[in-house]
C-alpha cells in the first residue's frame, strides 16, 4: 500500500540541522503515525511521503519555506515587562500567548534587560533547512473517524 490522501502512515525519522545537530528523533519510541493529506506534518516532507511503501527508506531536505517558514524579523519585539502581569517569575525560554491583529500566537522570551523583554513569534525552527532521515513502517487506510478529525487516533496518533 502507497501512501496517499486519506492514508495513515507511521515512519520512523531522525531530523538535523545544517550542522549535523540532531534536533528530534523517534529512535527509542513508536513511530510518528500522521494523516496524509491532512496537514499533520511540514508540507515538504509530506510531499516526498506520497507514493512511499512500508520498508521505503529516504532522506529529504525541506528548505525554510516548505518546513516552519521563513525567519520574520517583524515577529521580534521589545515590550514593557508590565504586559506579563500574574507573571512572578518572568524567565528566558518561558512561553506565553500573544493576541495580535492576526489572532494569538505563541511567542518566547528571548532576552530580559531591566524592565524590557524581547519576544519572539516565530516558530523556534523558522529560516532552518530541516534534513529528515525517514524510514517508512507501516500503510493503513484511514478510519471515517480519523479522516473526519484530521489526525491519526490510537498509537503514535491522537488519543481521545
Amino acid at each position: 500500500m502507497q501512501i496517499s490522501e486519506r492514508k495513515v502512515a507511521s515512519f520512523h525519522y531522525t531530523l538535523t540541522n545544517d550542522a549535523g545537530d540532531v534536533l528530534d528523533s523517534s529512535e527509542g519510541r513508536e513511530p510518528l503515525a500522521y494523516l496524509h493529506g491532512a496537514g499533520n506534518i511540514v508540507p515538504g516532507l509530506e510531499s516526498e511521503m506520497t507514493g512511499r511503501s512500508a520498508g521505503d527508506k529516504f532522506k529529504v531536505d525541506v528548505t525554510p519555506e516548505n518546513g516552519y517558514g521563513t525567519y520574520i524579523e517583524e515577529l521580534v519585539q521589545v515590550v514593557p515587562r508590565e504586559s506579563f502581569q500574574g507573571v512572578d517569575e518572568l524567565a528566558v525560554g518561558m512561553q506565553f500567548q500573544a493576541q495580535t491583529a492576526q489572532g494569538a500566537i505563541a511567542v518566547v522570551v528571548t532576552a530580559i534587560e531591566g524592565d524590557q523583554v524581547t519576544v519572539d513569534g516565530n516558530h523556534p525552527l523558522a529560516g532552518e533547512t530541516l534534513h529528515f532521515d525517514v524510514e517508512i513502517a507501516e500503510v493503513r487506510d484511514a478510519s471515517e473517524e480519523e479522516t473526519q478529525h484530521g489526525h491519526v487516533h490510537g498509537v503514535g496518533g491522537h488519543q481521545h
